[in-house]
């Protein structure tokens, strides 16, 4: 399952301002001791992703057509260059038939064991108009996976970036629309607390992977807005890997699923404690009804008595 490292002969095929944009990013990653860095690319299948991967390694390292279904198994595609590597890690559509696609998430899982996730592209499209239940329900399997902090290192990416939004609306309007509506569903579906999904600041990129896409003065493929995708993404990744936060590290424990069974066993001790005050709370309640009851009884017992004994008495 690994991927053999290869030099980077698409680096090349940037034009001359992307190349010095992105030498200049991987050299301040070298500054923090990284030489090397994981990408790992996921989504919704036909959003892209392959067609991202093969844009950002300037190659046509994975297979794409519009009439051949996604790869079934993750696939890992390893550049080097001046001594850093890059590795980005294709995988399936995480939605099949309409439904979350729990097994496309377990051979990812699989795949990554004994690998570290510096920066989650998660891919969408930016010429949709909604979202809906299934979205949630894929970060939420994201979420249950590899753990809230995924988010902390991740990028929302919307591909076919050189859209056009009904005549109503400008560009910067429906893409700040759109991104903010899938925003909102990752932190439902990741169900982080407001605070805590603010400080991830997930930050929205776009893409263009089309061969129709425009180019700016320098050759290099931009947006409707001028913007320069390619180094624009590659910049957003170098961010999100140097960040303060903690890359994610995929073990065994995370693929066997045992992280949540050591959180519930280090909580048996205190539920059992909880359930001992309860009993005693309940044993208690019970007795104190016994001996009400049992007092009640009494006092209607000597209170017949006594009646019955008077009259006796007045008989005689």
């Amino acid at each position: 399952m690994g991927s053999l490292v290869r030099e980077w002969v698409g680096f090349q095929q940037f034009p001359a301002a992307t190349q010095e944009k992105l030498i200049e990013f991987f050299a301040k990653l070298k500054q923090k001791d990284m030489n090397s860095l994981t990408v790992v690319v996921m989504g919704k299948g036909g959003v892209g992703k392959s067609s991202t991967v093969n844009s950002l390694i300037g190659e046509q390292v994975v297979r794409v057509s519009p009439f051949q279904a996604e790869g079934l198994r993750p696939v890992m595609v390893s550049r080097t260059m001046g001594g850093f590597t890059i590795n980005i890690i294709d995988t399936p559509g995480l939605v099949e038939a309409g439904y979350v696609n729990h097994q496309a998430l377990e051979l990812i899982k699989g795949f990554l064991v004994n690998r570290t996730i510096d920066v989650l592209l998660y891919v969408d499209r930016l010429d949709v108009y909604r979202v809906d239940e299934l979205d949630r329900q894929v970060v939420q399997a994201i979420t249950q996976t590899f753990g809230k902090e995924i988010w902390c290192k991740t990028l929302l990416v919307l591909t076919h970036a050189q859209f056009s939004p009904p005549d109503d609306l400008s560009y910067e309007t429906f893409s700040s629309k759109r991104s903010d509506s899938l925003l909102q569903t990752i932190r439902a579906g990741s169900k982080m607390r407001k605070q805590q999904f603010e400080d991830s600041a997930i930050e929205v990129v776009y893409a263009e992977n089309s061969g129709r896409c425009s180019k700016n003065d320098k050759e290099e493929k931009a947006l409707p807005n001028g913007e320069a995708w390619i180094p624009n993404l590659v910049k957003a990744i170098t961010d999100v890997a140097t960040n303060q936060k903690k890359a994610i590290h995929v073990d065994k424990k995370m693929v066997d699923g045992s992280y949540s069974d050591d959180k519930g066993k280090k909580l048996i001790p205190l539920i059992i404690a909880a359930q001992w005050f309860v009993v005693k709370m309940i044993q208690g309640a019970i007795r104190n009804d016994i001996k009400t009851s049992a007092t009640h009884l009494c006092d209607h017992i000597n209170t017949y008595q006594h009646e019955i004994r008077t009259k006796h008495e007045i008989r005689t």
